[in-house]
């Protein structure tokens, strides 16, 4: 058995919605919202908090990646694989969605200064990727539970030299009453649902995962821009 196949069935049923929402339902929108056409007051909170959790996550990395290889897990439309690989880095960007990815490769630069983008559907914890001294995860965990966050970041930490950084939803009364409007929604048309998490929980789970003792954690930083609610932690492997 890999250690792919190794994850609960539950792990898998979520990732299959996952990639048949953004695959599918929401191909069109997803691509409309990570340009710069216009869109509804609402989408325009969305983006602006995307971009400061983007903007965040990469204020986290070196300023020279020079020589490293980093994995943009989950990487959509490749706006932050762009970024890390203009400083230098050979990033390797996955999403489950194949839209998504073709998507990206249309928008990929040809200028990407000594760096290098290369982009793939599939699964972001598949062994096969090889090994990265960085790891970036936006928004591509924040629909597992905690126990599934937990165990996807052991399965990346033996193949992560250097940092993991990644966002969690956080459990606030704000992000409780969005998911309650979000349940009005025709089923068909709904996202797959957020899991609020709190912070606190999170970082003792994973101070308590055996397979992490060799990291931890590091900066946090909330990012909440009207209906936009995210969280981003760093976790840092030892010296």
């Amino acid at each position: 058995m890999t250690e792919l196949n190794a994850h609960p069935p539950a792990y898998h049923a979520r990732r299959g919605e996952i990639e048949t929402y953004f695959d599918r339902t929401a191909s069109a929108a997803w691509a409309r919202l990570t340009s710069d056409a216009p869109v509804s007051r609402i989408r325009a909170t969305v983006r602006a908090g995307r971009d400061q959790m983007r903007a965040t996550l990469l204020d986290w990395l070196p300023a020279d990646l020079s020589g490293k290889r980093v994995l943009d897990a989950g990487c959509g439309t490749g706006a932050l694989a762009v970024e890390a690989a203009r400083r230098g880095a050979e990033v390797l960007g996955i999403d489950l969605s194949p839209t998504l990815v073709a998507l990206a490769q249309d928008r990929l630069p040809h200028d990407l200064s000594t760096g290098s983008v290369r982009l793939m559907a599939g699964d972001m914890l598949d062994p096969a990727l090889g090994q990265f001294d960085h790891v970036v995860a936006m928004d591509s965990l924040i629909h597992y539970e905690l126990p599934e966050v937990v165990r996807a970041l052991t399965s990346l930490a033996p193949r992560c030299r250097g940092s993991m950084l990644f966002t969690f939803a956080p459990r606030t009364p704000a992000l409780a009453a969005m998911r309650a409007v979000g349940r009005l929604f025709p089923h068909g048309d709904r996202a797959p649902s957020i899991v609020p998490v709190r912070e606190t929980e999170l970082r003792d789970c994973l101070a308590r995962e055996p397979g992490l003792a060799d990291w931890h954690g590091g900066l946090t930083r909330r990012v909440a821009s009207g209906f936009y609610t995210s969280q981003a932690l760093q976790w840092v492997r030892r010296a």
